[in-house]
């Protein structure tokens, strides 16, 4: 998730979906085919992502499900406003922990590279919980592998490799016992550098 104001933790300096760096191109084909195996089974009607970015997950999505009815949530922000707006992707601007959706209006809920963004963290996942009436997939970073990677790559080392913006932190094990707090955890994958959990609404 991005934002605008000063005040708001980013993590969207760095489009790791466009890099053309031959390693992160393999690691970002490993994220996909993961997400794609994520999402192998599902016949949805009705999708939402949380955490838009710059939107090469929903196209994606979009591709993958062209009959489902599509809507993305990110924090305001003109360059992702223009990104939608080149991809005819049916965005909004909105906050994670107060989703302006019904009880129970989605089968599919994406949360894909976000919640390690989100300072209220249980707020957002419990909306995601209660827009959800299907499947929920999410990913965030595998700490504390993300961080030694990035100190690797001698990167943010005056934060000890912490990406800015990632105000919170999972290892594997500890990201799917906080899913599996408001969903049913289904299964977990670890693309590396990340993880990702596919759950169940309750």
């Amino acid at each position: 998730m991005s934002g605008s104001a000063a005040a708001t933790p980013t993590g969207n300096t760095y489009d790791k979906y466009a890099s053309t760096n031959p390693v992160e191109q393999r690691m970002m084909a490993g994220f996909m085919r993961a997400l794609d195996g994520m999402l192998a089974d599902l016949r949805p009607a009705r999708i939402l992502e949380v955490g838009v970015g710059e939107g090469h997950v929903m196209t994606r999505v979009r591709e993958r499900f062209p009959d489902a009815a599509l809507v993305g949530l990110d924090l305001p922000d003109a360059d992702l406003a223009a990104s939608w707006r080149a991809g005819t992707l049916p965005c909004m601007f909105g906050d994670a922990t107060r989703l302006p959706f019904a009880d129970d209006t989605f089968d599919l809920v994406l949360a894909i590279e976000v919640l390690e963004h989100v300072p209220g963290p249980d707020a957002a996942l419990a909306e995601l919980a209660r827009v959800c009436d299907g499947t929920l997939v999410a990913s965030v970073p595998f700490e504390p592998i993300w961080r030694l990677g990035n100190m690797a790559r001698r990167r943010y080392l005056r934060d000890l490799g912490n990406t800015p913006g990632h105000v919170n932190h999972w290892t594997r094990w500890g990201f799917g016992g906080f899913v599996g707090s408001r969903f049913r955890v289904d299964q977990v994958a670890s693309p590396l550098p990340w993880t990702m959990v596919r759950a169940a609404a309750r």
